[in-house]
């Protein structure tokens, strides 16, 4: 009797599929349709940035496309001519104070906030949420006649107290969701090798809150380097007004000096291009820790 026998088949596993072998959604996408939005927006905006240079480095009455032969004399005609050395003094002393005020005030307010329970917390963070919605020219009223009674007008100090105050609602909220970031275990961890808070906090939470700082810091400085409203209500003095308000003068009913006010115009942000070119990382990183949980 022939009995057939079946082959010796091995029964079929399935596992999980080869790392690097599975395709992943986007890179099934052409890359022209990655490509084409990215440099569509690229163009978007470095065509502004092109004029204002073209404006700034071409000789006044040229309609040339090409800043050829460059010049540098709107740059001169406005450092020099239209005192923007002295509004760029300026900017400097207002944004980094404001810098500096923010950042500290900013740092307890957030402690406080992220490590201490007390009544009406919930309320007094739902009323620096809802002052996010109040425009800054509404203060401008109030703050004047402030500012009015301590003799503060026309005095930088006005401009970095106003900006100052309003900044600090975002950067208290944002400064209580990094410090929540930082476990409480290692200031208790501290406090039981004979720390005090702090000392605690200076030692062990502070280091590890500096991307959030430096992201904090840079907001409070550019808003402050930028803003035009209260420097222009606040200071009359021409030697004490700041590039936004230097700016405005470059401009008037009859006429706009177009060379210079492109000149002034990259002076004022060539600062702000340079400080986010260095902090860049921690910018990014602060963020990052700032989003992870609140």
């Amino acid at each position: 009797m022939i009995t057939e026998i079946a082959p010796d088949t091995a029964p079929v596993v399935s596992g999980p599929a080869r790392p690097g072998k599975r395709r992943r959604a986007w890179d099934e996408v052409p890359r022209w349709q990655i490509y084409l939005p990215l440099g569509s927006y690229l163009l978007f905006t470095l065509i502004p940035f092109y004029w204002i240079l073209l404006f700034a480095l071409r000789p006044a009455g040229s309609t040339s496309l090409v800043p050829w032969p460059v010049t540098f004399d709107h740059f001169r005609k406005v450092w020099t001519e239209r005192s923007f050395a002295t509004y760029f003094t300026n900017s400097v002393y207002v944004g980094v104070a404001t810098l500096v005020l923010t950042t500290v005030v900013a740092l307890a307010g957030g402690y406080a906030l992220a490590r201490f329970d007390f009544r009406l917390k919930r309320g007094f963070l739902l009323a620096l949420l809802c002052s996010q919605f109040v425009p800054g020219a509404l203060l401008l009223v109030p703050l004047f006649q402030i500012f009015a009674r301590l003799q503060m007008i026309n005095s930088l100090g006005s401009v970095i107290i106003a900006e100052t105050v309003f900044q600090l609602p975002l950067s208290m909220i944002l400064i209580s969701g990094f410090i929540r970031n930082v476990p409480y275990s290692l200031e208790e961890a501290a406090w039981v090798d004979g720390c005090n808070r702090l000392t605690a906090f200076r030692i062990v939470v502070l280091p590890l809150l500096r991307p959030g700082l430096i992201a904090v810091g840079s907001f409070a400085f550019v808003h402050a380097w930028n803003h035009f409203l209260f420097a222009l209500m606040f200071l009359s003095d021409q030697s004490k007004q700041t590039i936004p308000v230097g700016l405005n003068t470059l401009m008037s009913a009859d006429s706009v000096d177009l060379g210079a006010l492109a000149a002034g115009g990259i002076i004022a942000a060539v600062p702000v291009v340079i400080v986010f070119a260095f902090i860049q990382k921690w910018l990014i990183t602060g963020f990052s820790a700032g989003a992870v949980k609140g």
